[in-house]
């Protein structure tokens, strides 16, 4: 049986260097879920995966570039969870929808502790902020276009915008303190007091029967 060029034990060349991203994306969440981003290291990712450097500066150019796609890694696991609330939602008032969001949210911020810090961190001065602000606004993209379908006619969109963008920012932060231990509440009541916040919202922008 001829072996294809390229390949080794049944993978290409470019399938093993994506497996050994991930490896390395991987034992960097894990390290910082555990110790914090400052214990994320070049050595420190190469030892828990058994690669050499010479693997991480394959993908990577320094321990900042790492950094972003473990955060970029944790954030798309996020939106997509999210997006996918929304997509199987499409049907039902956009309340339930949003409560649905919320709910996925907390529950994932509850039950995995190490990528909430990864994602609710602020990273002042590094190579992560910019990221967390535009983070910030796709998250808010995300919930006008759910809601397109049930506004009501004539609704002020630029106010929805900037409403919107405060509930999400509002949102983020309110998980923060709840994931940091400042609030001493648990997950059920979190999600009851966002979902009411974003009804009261709700009324000056969507239709009756949304």
């Amino acid at each position: 049986m001829r072996v294809a060029a390229g390949t080794w034990g049944g993978r290409t060349t470019e399938e093993r260097r994506a497996e050994r991203r991930k490896r390395l994306i991987d034992a960097a969440t894990e390290i910082w879920g555990e110790s914090g981003w400052a214990a994320v290291t070049m050595r420190g990712v190469c030892s828990r995966t058994s690669l050499n450097d010479r693997y991480f500066y394959e993908d990577f150019k320094d321990r900042d570039a790492l950094l972003v796609a473990a955060w970029e890694n944790a954030r798309d696991e996020v939106f997509g969870e999210v997006s996918g609330v929304f997509v199987s939602n499409l049907h039902q008032p956009m309340l339930v929808t949003l409560r649905a969001a919320i709910s996925a949210v907390v529950e994932r911020t509850a039950s995995d502790t190490g990528r909430a810090q990864i994602l609710l961190m602020h990273h002042v001065g590094s190579a992560l902020q910019d990221h967390r602000a535009a983070a910030l606004q796709q998250a808010t993209e995300l919930v006008l276009l759910a809601a397109q379908p049930h506004l009501r006619s004539g609704a002020d969109e630029t106010g929805l915008r900037m409403d919107t963008l405060v509930a999400v920012g509002g949102f983020v932060e309110l998980i923060s303190a709840w994931q940091s231990g400042l609030l001493d509440v648990d997950a059920q009541h979190i999600v009851d007091h966002t979902s009411r916040l974003a009804a009261t919202l709700s009324e000056r922008y969507l239709r009756q029967d949304s």
